[in-house]
């Protein structure tokens, strides 16, 4: 490839210390020639050595060290986009593994293929390594995978082998054209709240409506370490408010996205999986258990509902206005 188009790699990062330099020793050992990193922090105070190592960095000019003294993952994500300079904008976690390969594994794909708008990388959770191996491969996702309304119980970008059209992509392994963002305006919506699960759907699921197409890869792999602590597990992760912004984001997805008889095919599957505990959610038969789940999944619609209306006046992109009043 003669034209290496620039890659501005994002790490949005959360009370992550080790896993954090890590990741970022792997982003600099790309074998890529031409990329930017810049490290949207929201952390409050790191360990001293985490501390050093960042500052080494950003004074070396190897990295963009970015402060926030808010945490919201759309949120930082926005931020980087407007101080980005790369063709394309890849994010990743902050609790990832690399090879070298993987920078020049996405931008392929758009120098090859102008139809392409997005990549979705293929993802090697930690906890599902075993599973990844011969004893179970795909190599097309099942026509499903492509329907929104069941969609997010059929995508797998863990197991799948083959390059394809895909609906959406893994928020810790994606990237997109930079025209998404200024010819098209986009904007991740900060709007979904405490660990943001469905944000990267609810952009994808818009990226698909300028036409461009969002295609796997397989060859841009890397491992998601999943780390306990840290990251989105310290934004209200198992808590109260988690569960209400669980069910929230997902009615939110659905009133923003879908045509009614899609939505409601989600929130059946919702239910089913996510209240009831039928596979693949496996979660608790206890009456109380479920009860618990369905007051909070009813809440979270009438959230969700709530949403929408005051988007008449209001768009919730609060982080990004406080990002221009500055």
């Amino acid at each position: 490839m003669n034209d290496w188009p620039l890659i501005s790699v994002v790490i949005p990062t959360y009370s992550r210390e080790e896993p954090l330099r890590d990741s970022i020793v792997d982003v600099l050992k790309q074998d890529y020639p031409n990329f930017e990193v810049l490290v949207v922090d929201q952390t409050p105070k790191h360990q001293p050595e985490i501390q050093a190592y960042l500052e080494e960095q950003a004074g070396a000019g190897k990295i963009k060290w970015l402060r926030l003294d808010w945490a919201s993952l759309p949120g930082a994500r926005n931020y980087a986009v407007r101080r980005s300079s790369g063709e394309i904008v890849l994010f990743i976690d902050d609790d990832v593994q690399l090879t070298p390969g993987f920078l020049a594994a996405h931008a392929k794909n758009y120098v090859q293929n102008p139809e392409v708008g997005a990549i979705a990388g293929r993802v090697f959770d930690r906890m599902k390594l075993g599973d990844s191996g011969g004893e179970m491969q795909i190599e097309y996702l099942p026509p499903q995978a492509m329907d929104p309304g069941i969609a997010w119980y059929h995508i797998d970008l863990v197991h799948t082998t083959k390059p394809q059209q895909v609906l959406t992509a893994r928020g810790c392994n994606m990237s997109f054209r930079r025209e998404i963002f200024t010819k098209h305006g986009l904007r991740f919506d900060e709007r979904f709240r405490g660990s943001a699960v469905r944000e990267e759907s609810d952009f994808c699921l818009r990226v698909r409506q300028t036409g461009y197409k969002i295609w796997y890869d397989p060859e841009a792999h890397l491992v998601h370490l999943g780390e306990e602590t840290g990251g989105c597990h310290d934004i209200s992760m198992r808590s109260l408010k988690y569960q209400l912004t669980f069910y929230h984001n997902h009615f939110l997805l659905g009133l923003k996205n879908l045509t009614a008889t899609q939505a409601l095919r989600l929130y059946a599957r919702l239910f089913d999986c996510h209240v009831l505990g039928r596979p693949p959610c496996h979660k608790s038969g206890s009456p109380i258990k479920i009860a618990t789940r369905a007051v909070f999944y009813t809440l979270g619609f009438f959230k969700a509902l709530s949403t929408v209306i005051q988007s008449i006046w209001n768009d919730g992109q609060i982080y990004s206005r406080l990002d221009q009043q500055v």
